[in-house]
């Protein structure tokens, strides 16, 4: 199978993933998952993505050769400047967080509430979907490396097993704010519609501009990184003293790296 064949069955994995766990919520009779499921839902996601920040996207930027720039200064950078755009769009776009019942960025009178925790998830997003398209652009464009084609693959289907759980967190607190399980299902799949978006954006800008690979590969992982540091931990932590999200983040990155190792 051609090369762009794993890319375009990649990109479609984890829209299609994100719309099955959004479909859920048509099944679902409470208008929330409980504190701990959503504790265990999110531990597993920051587990899978942190996994794959490092194994998809640091380790291969740190295996290419720079004369201009020792390449752990060129990673660093890059990781800070990718957790940096995260950050800015953190602030400047208006978004709610439900699981604290916190508005963030810029104020906005003219949005609904439920347009802005729909914006939480989309910002979310953005990174996984600009992730797997510049680990994709990169294998495409050195055609014969296997290695980054299957990373990238396996990426794909990482994040597509933590969209499963996540497209149902994003659709239920939609659904008990308008108590329309049609339109949180709506919701929930155009959430994971921006990710294909910025997997092809970054895919090609990958392609492109081949100078920029280690740049792009350790962007993305910050991008990543930062969701996880600043959304996911404390929210896999909670207020109890349990420990089922620390355990659930354990099997997610445990899987991924189970993924990682499966030879194409």
């Amino acid at each position: 199978m051609p090369d762009y064949c794993y890319a375009i069955i990649g990109i479609a994995i984890i829209f299609a993933c994100t719309t099955l766990g959004a479909l859920f919520v048509l099944f679902f009779r409470k208008k929330e998952i409980s504190s701990v499921m959503n504790r265990v839902f999110v531990g597993f996601a920051a587990g899978v993505m942190l996994c794959a920040s490092f194994t998809s996207l640091i380790i291969p930027a740190l295996n290419v050769n720079t004369a201009y720039m020792p390449i752990w200064l060129v990673v660093g950078l890059s990781i800070a400047l990718g957790a940096g755009f995260l950050w800015l769009i953190d602030k400047l776009v208006p978004h709610f967080h439900s699981s604290e019942g916190k508005e963030e960025g810029l104020r906005s009178e003219g949005l609904s509430k439920t347009s802005k925790m729909f914006l939480a998830v989309t910002i979310h997003n953005i990174p996984e979907g600009l992730s797997l398209g510049i680990a994709f652009g990169v294998a495409l464009a050195n055609p014969g490396n296997h290695a980054l084609l299957a990373g990238a693959f396996l990426l794909a289907i990482g994040l597509g097993i933590q969209n499963i759980p996540e497209g149902l967190v994003a659709a239920l607190p939609i659904k008990g704010e308008t108590g329309s399980s049609g339109k949180a299902f709506l919701y929930g799949m155009l959430s994971g519609a921006v990710e294909p978006v910025a997997a092809v954006i970054g895919l090609f800008l990958a392609m492109q501009i081949q100078v920029i690979m280690p740049w792009a590969l350790a962007f993305a992982a910050g991008c990543m990184i930062y969701v996880i540091a600043e959304e996911m931990v404390p929210e896999m932590k909670g207020e109890g003293h349990d420990h089922f999200g620390v355990w659930s983040f354990i099997v997610g990155l445990i899987i991924m790296l189970a993924l990682e190792c499966i030879q194409f």
